[in-house]
């Protein structure tokens, strides 16, 4: 505890997790296309209306991405290069690929398929272009202090303006909104004498939360503080996931913690 990630490590520990992360998403992705559930909530014909007519190559090309075949082995092409890059280290055309990859994944879930998760995997992506953009007119290690300064502020301000959000409304700061959220979880209506029914303890709950995300810029003062920050919020998605089923949410974050922790830093990377 305490000690910062020096620059390749911060790069090659992001690497990792994003491979494992986008791994299990396309996982499944294909467990979905087997279990042909796809054809049956989304469907091409219906969904091409929406893309505008022009230019008219992009709708063909797009008609032709989505079809049943040429979409499985998209995916399958997707868990080759995130092994490739976990194994030698990411180059450019990694990042390319695998940004136009969600890119077009969320086209066919018309925008999103698992909410959050999906645009901070696309904020590493875009971190990892503007990486290597800037490594190439300028120097790699610039242009990755660049890509994780980029991945660690928008992840600091994602923990920051959920904690805002919640401070402005009543029902979170009374706790009834966590008795509400957690009423609805994958394991049912909470019992009638959980705790959480209590309402001095989801309000304390509630405030914990509130307090804890919207202190997440503390992370910045220095290593130490990054690591506690990053664990709480470990904590906090593993319990997102327990209760809601949301594991993608797990690992979206949890990739953005390199980028934090080595950011913490910043008076040492000047």
């Amino acid at each position: 505890m305490g000690q910062a990630l020096d620059l390749v490590m911060a790069v090659r520990c992001l690497e990792w997790l994003l491979a494992w992360s986008l791994g299990l998403q396309t996982l499944e992705f294909l467990r979905i296309h087997r279990s042909g559930v796809v054809e049956r909530i989304w469907h091409w014909p219906d969904q091409k209306d929406d893309v505008p007519d022009r230019p008219r190559w992009l709708k063909a090309l797009l008609g032709h991405l989505f079809q049943p075949p040429v979409h499985q082995a998209h995916l399958w092409l997707r868990l080759t290069v995130l092994v490739h890059m976990a194994w030698n280290g990411s180059q450019a055309w990694h990042f390319l690929f695998l940004f136009l990859s969600a890119v077009v994944v969320l086209i066919r879930w018309r925008g999103a398929f698992n909410g959050g998760s999906d645009f901070m995997t696309l904020v590493v992506l875009s971190g990892g272009l503007l990486a290597h953009g800037v490594g190439f007119w300028a120097h790699p290690s610039l242009g990755w202090q660049a890509g994780l300064w980029y991945i660690c502020i928008h992840a600091i301000s994602s923990y920051f303006m959920s904690g805002w959000v919640k401070l402005k409304h009543a029902q979170w700061r009374s706790g009834q909104a966590l008795t509400i959220f957690l009423g609805n979880a994958v394991h049912g209506p909470l019992p009638a004498r959980s705790l959480f029914k209590q309402p001095w303890l989801a309000r304390l709950v509630a405030w914990a939360f509130i307090l804890w995300e919207c202190a997440f810029p503390v992370a910045l003062t220095g290593p130490v503080s990054a690591q506690i920050m990053c664990l709480l919020a470990a904590i906090f998605h593993f319990l997102v996931f327990w209760h809601f089923g949301l594991n993608r949410f797990f690992w979206a974050w949890v990739t953005c913690f390199p980028a934090v922790i080595y950011c913490s830093n910043w008076k040492m990377n000047i």
